[in-house]
């Protein structure tokens, strides 16, 4: 008999009485979890010090790194191995004033059998409630209980006593009373366009591309073919490999003239010299011709939408593509041939652009597309991160934030359009966004989102809002001002209900005339959804 040598399991050690466990997700990016760090030691120790008031210990999962200058859980391996040494059992709060990658600790909190609070500081200075959202998503898709909190610095009553619940219960939650499954919805000429244009999508089918899956460690973002194909929606799997290898066969010429194209229509660039701090000549040859490209590819494959991850991969071989996403999504945009010149490609239309490979803004913006071109509106559609909020003069007004890639006719066109160098931080070769401000008018916002092992969609109404020049330039300059800017006002939303029950980083946004017109279309798009078999849920104010 041959004597194997077994391997020993690690037991991780007991939970200790009245402890709680912290671990903190962070970026790939090295430059990111540096610049981010102090913020994230200053939420720790306001986190710290509200737990020890309540009479709690914190025990820190892992160490600083001194080397690397930060302690945020890096890679997946990284977070694998820190899980080893947290006691299963153990109450765990994982503790986020940044954007972080889910994957990075997705591992540990799907065996962890604690109960598990995620928090983030209310800041708009670095994505911190991005990525609670995002953690949120994921553990959601995964089936994983949890709770979810924020606060500036919890120093207030009502962050207090939500931490005071969770410690004594394990449990928290928020109102989320805003939220009604979908009524009977009535014979009327918009759910009649919903059902037909459902039932032309399950019968005729529609492919997204996809360059590559999985960006940035969004685990909510991946909808399975299981999930997708049901709906008439298939995948192109494609590599961004292939879309830089394009790029390469496209003339400088072809990329000037897009160039030329955006100067004429008044777009403004704000460009010099340094290619490491500024956006350069070249950074928007290579966008333009990344746009291009992307075109070329998407009609060899016939794609109804498309997506580029961008983040990992790309962000080391060429400049950032938000440029060319945003320019995608717009009905007015320079014009792009095929390679032999015959064909004007998506001539009068958008392709829609998925930013982050986000796949459940892909089926919205696909759906949300083809009911606003079938009602006669302005089918540009983009996603926005929700970033952050604060009061304006009695009324709560969101912060939506994305970065760079809005299409132009959500600010008024390219004349009140302008083109920043992206943040090195994130964006080491550069490139420029697509930025403005929206402008003020009716949207529709909604999210796809997997839960209970189906497809949920959320749909709700808001208005973007026009605040003084003054005002945006603060909210900018408190969190990203290179990237585009909405300012919403949700419609019976409150803040804590929005965020306790988003779930994803994202929300979808289109533009309607007015609020009669944005009601219809929203009743075409819940009709849409109801025949394809999707969980529909009305947010807030919403008349059908």
């Amino acid at each position: 008999m041959t004597a194997y040598t077994l391997p020993e399991l690690r037991r991780p050690p007991a939970a200790e009485p009245n402890t709680v466990y912290t671990v903190a997700s962070g970026d790939l990016r090295p430059a990111a979890n540096t610049t981010c760090w102090p913020t994230q030691e200053k939420l720790e120790s306001d986190l710290a010090a509200a737990v020890a008031d309540l009479g709690w210990t914190v025990r820190r999962g892992h160490s600083v790194d001194a080397t690397k200058g930060h302690g945020f859980i890096d890679s997946q391996r990284a977070g694998m191995e820190v899980f080893k040494s947290i006691p299963k059992d153990a109450p765990l709060i994982v503790v986020e004033a940044v954007w972080q990658y889910s994957h990075h600790v997705l591992a540990g909190l799907r065996s962890h059998r604690g109960p598990i609070l995620v928090v983030a500081n209310w800041s708009g200075e670095f994505p911190g409630l991005v990525g609670l959202l995002n953690l949120a998503g994921s553990l959601t898709k995964a089936g994983r209980d949890y709770s979810v909190l924020w606060s500036p610095d919890f120093t207030d009553d009502w962050a207090r006593d939500g931490l005071r619940t969770w410690l004594e219960t394990g449990t928290l939650t928020h109102d989320t009373s805003h939220v009604r499954p979908l009524p009977p919805l009535p014979e009327d000429s918009e759910t009649a366009l919903g059902v037909a244009l459902a039932r032309q999508l399950r019968e005729e089918k529609a492919i997204i591309g996809v360059f590559d899956e999985g960006c940035m460690g969004m685990y909510n973002a991946i909808i399975d073919d299981e999930f997708l194909n049901p709906l008439g929606i298939y995948k192109e799997r494609l590599s961004q490999s292939a879309l830089v290898a394009e790029m390469n066969k496209v003339a400088d010429e072809e990329a000037q003239a897009v160039r030329a194209w955006l100067d004429d229509a008044g777009m403004t660039f704000h460009t010099g010299t340094d290619e490491a701090t500024e956006l350069t000549d070249a950074q928007l040859l290579s966008q333009f011709k990344m746009y291009i490209a992307a075109l070329r590819i998407s009609d060899d494959f016939g794609l109804d939408a498309v997506g580029i991850q961008y983040q990992q991969g790309l962000k080391d071989t060429v400049p950032a593509s938000d440029l060319a996403e945003g320019l995608l999504n717009n009905v007015q945009r320079p014009p792009v041939r095929s390679r032999d010149g015959a064909r004007e490609l998506y001539a009068g239309a958008p392709l829609p652009h998925f930013n982050e490979v986000d796949e459940g803004v892909a089926v919205d913006s696909l759906v949300t597309n083809r009911i606003w071109t079938a009602m006669g509106l302005d089918p540009a559609t983009t996603l926005h991160d929700i970033r952050w909020g604060e009061e304006y003069e009695g009324r709560f007004v969101w912060v939506f934030e994305i970065s760079g890639s809005v299409p132009a006719s959500h600010h008024g066109g390219y004349d009140k359009s302008y083109s920043m160098r992206q943040p090195p931080m994130f964006f080491p070769l550069g490139g420029g966004t697509l930025s403005g401000v929206s402008k003020p008018g009716e949207i529709v916002w909604s999210r796809v989102f997997l839960m209970d092992g189906r497809l949920h969609v959320d749909l709700g109404r808001a208005s973007a809002v026009e605040l003084p020049e003054e005002e945006t330039r603060r909210r900018l300059d408190a969190t990203n001002h290179q990237w585009p800017i909405m300012h919403a006002v949700l419609h019976g939303v409150t803040r804590d209900q929005f965020m306790a029950r988003h779930r994803a980083n994202h929300l979808n946004v289109a533009y309607a005339p007015d609020a009669e017109t944005a009601d219809k279309a929203l009743r075409a798009k819940a009709a849409l959804f109801a025949e394809l078999g999707v969980e529909v849920h009305l947010c807030g104010d919403v008349t059908l």
